[in-house]
Formats: structure tokens, sequence, C-alpha cells
């Protein structure tokens, strides 16, 4: 957050609203995905969270709802090019700590 203060997002004069780019805007912000650069499938996140906090997930399958997206992933190549960063925290690390946190700010 801190390296984006010191790279101020430029307007983009291309932009408009019949083709918008939703990342940019004729004001100048920029909107940036922190992720890992790599798909990563819920259930590997769900397998990850029961093993941090040594318990199983009760779940309910059920097939791909509406507007349910089957594949995803945060594209950061905008947050190397334009403030130099790429994050490269794993996600098992990213969700122990997160777990860690949880835990300690509600005295779980």
């Amino acid at each position: 957050m801190i390296r984006t203060l010191d790279n101020v997002a430029q307007p983009n004069d291309e932009w408009s609203g019949a083709q918008p780019d939703p990342g940019t805007s004729k004001g100048p912000y920029r909107l940036y995905n922190i992720g890992s650069n790599n798909p990563v499938e819920l259930s590997r996140f769900i397998e990850i969270i029961e093993e941090r906090v040594g318990k199983k997930a009760q779940k309910n399958l059920l097939p791909l709802q509406p507007g349910d997206v089957p594949a995803t992933y945060a594209n950061v190549d905008d947050l190397i090019t334009d403030v130099g960063y790429k994050p490269s925290t794993s996600v098992e690390e990213g969700i122990a700590n997160f777990v860690d946190w949880y835990r300690d700010f509600y005295n779980v």
C-alpha cells in the first residue's frame, strides 16, 4: 500500500465508458489485484484452513450456482509493472498468518 503512494497513477486518456477498462479511469487512480498470480482451488483453501485450525469443515457440495466463476486468479501484472511489487507470500503462509491473527484478535 505504501509503495503505491510513491507511484501515483496517471489518468487513462483512452478510457471510454463504451468499452471501460475496470482497472483504470479518466481520473488518477488504479485498482490492483494483490495475490500470488497463480490460481488456487477453493478446496485447497479449505484444506489449509482445516489443517491450521485442526478441524474438518462441514461441506455441502453443490453444482455451480448462477454467478459462480469456475476459474479465476489475481493477475498482478499491473502491480508489478506500475509499482515494482510482486507478492511472494504463499497461500499456506498467508492463511496461517490470518488464522493466527484472527485467533489472537478475537481471543479464540
